[in-house]
């Protein structure tokens, strides 16, 4: 064992002459556990919560989607989707058209995003796009809490959009929008996107008649066939970007919901710089036994240099004594922290009040998140024991 090491621990664990330097450094290293711990501990309840949003958005997307680069809208003909029709990796197609409409239901306004679907969008969903020969939209539910809608009801649903065809009149401008009525069918757990008040869902021909359409798509949805395995997956997605050209843009579930993706990652960090900020804090108490150790071994330095040591030797032994305490916290928090995340994902032990999807905490724990938390926790830890020893370690 090196020297530094062997006298750092000799320090550490040996009883001091002054006992509140022992209670210091007892309450240091506890502090950094309890710091470590929580932060692991609430980084996995994050990501247990991430899990549920990814999940709904999954239940909503689509494995990939087909867009057009520039424009809106475009129709899915040509030899692209002649061969993506007969592709054996594809299980399902489906066609969709969105664009903003201006609904009014009973007197009430709102902006939505009205979002034409085919059957086969339907019956992979479970949504209700007919019932006879009566044509239903789908609602999502804080679309429908915020106008009042009620399926039961047998007032419709009235969706605006601009005539494409038609120039506006000042004197009349109800002349120059169209309107389609349609009877609200249900109200569906739907995704609704950030920055939207909600979203409308109708049968594809029915908002083409509404926006002045005819063949025309904003995507093409592709299911994969079940037990594709990803180097067929992404052999297939290169085969087809291939076909498509540049005038189309492929989408995978992260790139469906790019915005959404990016504000968790965001929310993630600033969760973890403000938890790493209360560790710091927690820290600075290593600062001040780390000082009052120094003061108190004085005549151990004096002896050491006696002996020949120089100044930086015996810095090196007051940086380990005081990166030891940090470490020693961290190790305990971590051990601690991975068990209650463990607990909490296996058995949910700690339950949410209230009526929501799950009934405890959903945990998730993550070897990233365990690591980073190890690595900064141990940074700030030698940080903070080199600030004393360079300021009164003097030659």
């Amino acid at each position: 064992m090196r020297l530094p090491v062997f006298i750092a621990l000799r320090y550490l664990f040996a009883r001091k002459s002054h006992n509140v330097i022992n209670i210091i450094s007892a309450i240091s290293g506890a502090g950094m556990a309890i710091g470590t711990a929580a932060l692991i501990l609430i980084l996995s309840v994050y990501n247990g919560f991430s899990g549920i949003i990814r999940d709904n958005m999954a239940s909503d997307g689509a494995d990939w989607k087909i867009v057009p680069s520039a424009g809106k809208v475009f129709v899915p003909e040509g030899e692209a989707f002649d061969w993506l029709y007969d592709a054996p990796e594809v299980a399902s197609l489906s066609s969709i058209l969105e664009d903003n409409v201006f609904a009014v239901y009973e007197g009430k306004q709102e902006i939505a995003i009205a979002r034409g679907v085919d059957e086969v969008y339907g019956e992979e969903h479970g949504i209700r796009l007919m019932e006879g020969d009566t044509e239903l939209a789908s609602v999502s539910q804080a679309l429908a809490w915020k106008m009042g809608i009620n399926p039961k009801f047998l007032s419709m649903l009235d969706l605006y959009y601009p005539d494409r065809k038609a120039g506006l009149s000042l004197a009349n401008p109800a002349a120059s929008l169209r309107c389609c009525s349609i009877h609200p069918g249900e109200v569906a757990d739907i995704f609704v996107p950030q920055g939207s008040e909600g979203i409308v869902i109708v049968p594809i021909g029915t908002l083409r008649t509404l926006a002045g359409y005819t063949n025309e798509v904003s995507a093409v949805e592709i299911g994969l066939a079940d037990g594709l395995s990803r180097r067929a997956e992404r052999r297939f997605i290169r085969a087809l970007e291939s076909r498509l050209g540049s005038g189309f843009e492929l989408q995978d579930r992260v790139r469906q919901n790019a915005q959404m993706y990016k504000m968790m990652r965001y929310e993630k960090a600033a969760i973890f710089l403000i938890l790493i900020f209360i560790v710091i804090i927690i820290a600075l108490n290593i600062f001040g036994s780390l000082s009052m150790l120094i003061i108190e071994k004085e005549e151990d330095i004096a002896t050491l240099r006696a002996m020949g040591a120089d100044d930086r030797l015996i810095r090196h032994i007051f940086v380990l004594e005081g990166w030891m305490i940090s470490l020693l916290g961290m190790a305990v928090g971590v051990v601690a922290g991975v068990a209650a995340a463990l607990l909490q994902q296996h058995l949910g032990l700690v339950k949410m009040p209230g009526n929501y999807l799950v009934s405890a905490y959903p945990a998730i724990l993550r070897a990233g998140d365990v690591l980073l938390t190890a690595v900064g926790v141990a940074l700030i830890g030698l940080l903070v024991a080199v600030a004393p020893v360079a300021r009164k370690v003097e030659g």
